[in-house]
């Protein structure tokens, strides 16, 4: 049986989820600044009510951002000191991506719709990516993108009459949006 631990600690929440065959178990708490001080407890609470020791895991899988850079390297120093010590591998995902599949898994989205994800870059900047379905993944429309909420023009990402859903913080600031 598969089991992979993954953690994030990219935005202001800090969450860790344990997938073991097709069971998901997770602990999410919405702490800006106590992500040092939660995340290793997290996994000690989640491997222990499994009776799990790291060991045992599969791999250990990774919000990789784009997010809060303090953030970012919390939790890529705990995944890696945890992956080397368990002598397990480490797998990056985009926090942008995850955001997407997470559309598309939770609820029925047509043939065709896109998910446009926009989160706070702060600083007056948006991270921005572009994702539509395919099969169990998703799939990226260019690059994941660093730019001010001026510079995102949906326009060509939804003509001819796309559909999409807006994911994430950037969305605040649409009214400074082409």
């Amino acid at each position: 049986m598969t089991a992979i631990l993954a953690l994030d600690t990219s935005g202001a929440a800090c969450s860790a989820a344990l997938l073991r065959g097709d069971e998901i178990d997770q602990i999410f708490e919405l702490a800006p600044r106590d992500h040092t001080r939660l995340l290793l407890p997290m996994v000690d609470e989640l491997l222990g009510r499994h009776s799990l020791q790291l060991s045992q895991l599969d791999a250990i899988a990774f919000g990789r951002g784009p997010g809060s850079f303090t953030g970012l390297r919390i939790c890529a120093a705990v995944v890696q000191g945890l992956a080397y010590g368990a002598g397990l591998p480490v797998l990056g995902v985009s926090s942008l991506a995850a955001m997407a599949w997470g559309r598309f898994e939770c609820s029925a989205a047509a043939d065709g719709e896109l998910a446009l994800v926009c989160v706070d870059a702060r600083m007056g900047e948006l991270y921005f990516a572009c994702y539509s379905r395919s099969g169990e993944g998703v799939v990226l429309h260019g690059k994941e993108r660093l730019l001010r909420p001026g510079e995102l023009d949906l326009a060509p990402l939804l003509a001819g009459g796309k559909t999409a859903s807006l994911l994430g913080s950037g969305w605040l600031y649409r009214d400074l949006m082409p």
